[in-house]
């Protein structure tokens, strides 16, 4: 594992242009931004916590491991940050290549990997911007990912086998569940939901605006406005 001080790449810190009432910038994260993404983890696993959820309570498989697995993301281009201004709002994680289990077996079922997919995780919304739709526009820019660049016909996600409230929040988000996977032992997120690319999942629309800027590729999102 490589250490936070170690690490190549520094962090954006660059400063963004407004876009509508709620100035959003979805911007590729680099492994300088580990611990951006490792505070969005454990903010939300107070949250969870003090509602008796055990959901990122115990780091899975362990805190080094946890922690690793984030890294490796960040290294492999893999997750992005929404920013409003210099503070990190949100995250998410999208990835072409099916997740594993610590025994690297495959968490999708083999009868469920005959079609393209993009598989997404760690979507995390800091709790100061709760409430903005900020998770669902993550998810419609992760289906229009999907279809863009992937050629996909599906988002897929495994959820935190315990969290119900968070299944049915997926469910709202019009994704559909799917058979459970089988022999996965301790592996936390064994409820799978996928999602159609072209299925809508919110009334959120999504202002995108390409620019050159370190190195990547620079979204903005804002909200709807009536």
């Amino acid at each position: 594992m490589v250490a936070s001080s170690e690490l190549p790449c520094a962090p954006d810190t660059g400063d963004y242009v407004s876009v509508g009432r709620y100035p959003f910038v979805l911007c590729l994260a680099v492994p300088g931004d580990l611990d951006k993404v490792v505070g969005l983890v454990r903010e939300a696993a107070d949250w969870l916590g003090s509602r008796r959820i055990d959901q990122w309570q115990k780091p899975w498989p362990d805190r080094a491991g946890h922690r690793e697995r984030i890294l490796n993301d960040l290294f492999k281009g893999k997750t992005w940050l929404v920013r409003d201004g210099k503070t990190t709002a949100a995250t998410i994680t999208i990835d072409p290549d099916e997740p594993l289990d610590a025994e690297e077996r495959p968490v999708w079922p083999a009868e469920e990997n005959r079609r393209a997919v993009l598989y997404v995780r760690r979507v995390i919304v800091s709790r100061r911007y709760a409430r903005l739709g900020l998770g669902a526009a993550l998810l419609d820019w992760a289906a229009d990912v999907a279809k863009r660049d992937h050629g996909a016909e599906l988002i897929r996600i495994d959820v935190r086998t315990t969290n119900v409230k968070l299944h049915a929040y997926y469910e709202g988000q019009r994704f559909t569940r799917c058979p459970d996977p089988q022999e996965l032992g301790d592996y936390p997120s064994q409820a799978l939901f996928q999602r159609r690319v072209d299925v809508p999942g919110s009334e959120f629309t999504k202002l995108f605006i390409t620019e050159e800027g370190h190195g990547a590729e620079v979204i903005s999102l804002c909200r709807h406005q009536p």
